[in-house]
């Protein structure tokens, strides 16, 4: 029984149900992905980064090991926190932490889905397509007493070959020639505020001219880290007309949020998703690039 049925691929959702049945899967390879976003003022930097580490080692789902999104799976030579590295290098990052052919990866996350989503977007821009998401996450595995270790785990290494899309991830001048494009629907999965430009925690306030807001809290259920039903996912992003016809491009600070807005258009069954990857982290700082409020 899929976790979410009606979605158009329902393999890259799994309840906690199915992976407590599963546990004992040798093929499986569950990681928890959690990052924590500490916002400061002052600091010239929209938040402090912080892995997820000190809480996996506390209390994890059995087997599962961790992921560090920033210290090992992004480009840290760029200026922007979890920037997308070459797809060979990434793949060989994934390899050494026992992701590739022939396993299937569950990710899951605390506090938000869209730590998870983003490593799914990963690994699917470099051709890995044997990935789901634990829908609720660490969050509804605990809430519901399921069992859970401390310490660490690792996976033996093995192989993973890179088959890049290179469509999945964009950068600014994709964005800008996009701009005024009937063809092209832009969405923001920051909150409100920061969309209509009343938060200047990237930089410059406001948005990119001509974008809609889908903010990632109004596509789970409330009070939940769980995802919304189809219907509703499918009728909240068609009100911001995001037609499945269009190219459909994402954004949000840093390509995070921005992962679980496209994973559920993916799931929708839309086809032409482009996260911008460092999104209002460099739109925002760039005082060539367009930028409009309210």
């Amino acid at each position: 029984m899929p976790a979410k049925p009606g979605f158009a691929h329902p393999e890259a959702i799994v309840s906690t149900a199915w992976l407590a049945e599963h546990l004992r899967d040798p093929a499986l390879r569950i990681f928890d992905c959690t990052t924590y976003l500490h916002y400061e003022s002052g600091t010239g930097r929209p938040y402090r980064a912080e892995a997820g580490r000190a809480d996996y080692e506390a209390a994890h789902i059995p087997g599962s090991a961790f992921l560090d999104l920033q210290g090992e799976l992004s480009d840290t030579a760029s200026p922007f926190n979890f920037t997308m590295p070459a797809p060979e290098d990434l793949a060989a990052r994934f390899a050494a932490r026992g992701i590739g052919e022939g396993k299937r990866v569950i990710l899951y996350a605390r506090k938000s889905p869209q730590w998870a989503t983003r490593v799914w977007w990963m690994l699917r821009a470099i051709g890995f397509d044997e990935a789901a998401i634990l829908d609720g996450g660490f969050d509804a595995w605990s809430a519901e007493g399921r069992p859970t270790e401390s310490g660490e785990s690792r996976y033996p290494a093995v192989s993973l070959t890179a088959r890049p899309r290179p469509g999945l991830f964009v950068g600014k001048e994709a964005v800008k020639a996009a701009i005024g494009d009937a063809g092209t629907c832009t969405i923001n999965a920051l909150s409100p505020d920061l969309h209509r430009g009343e938060n200047d925690r990237y930089g410059r306030p406001g948005r990119i001219p001509g974008s809609v807001n889908v903010p990632v809290a109004e596509l789970l259920e409330p009070g939940r880290l769980t995802l919304k039903p189809p219907a509703e996912v499918a009728e909240r992003f068609a009100a911001v007309g995001a037609d499945p016809g269009k190219r459909i491009l994402l954004y949000c600070g840093g390509g995070i949020a921005a992962t679980l807005d496209a994973f559920l258009l993916h799931q929708l069954g839309y086809r032409n998703l482009a996260v911008y990857d460092a999104s209002m982290s460099e739109w925002a700082k760039d005082p060539s690039l367009p930028i409009e409020r309210g």
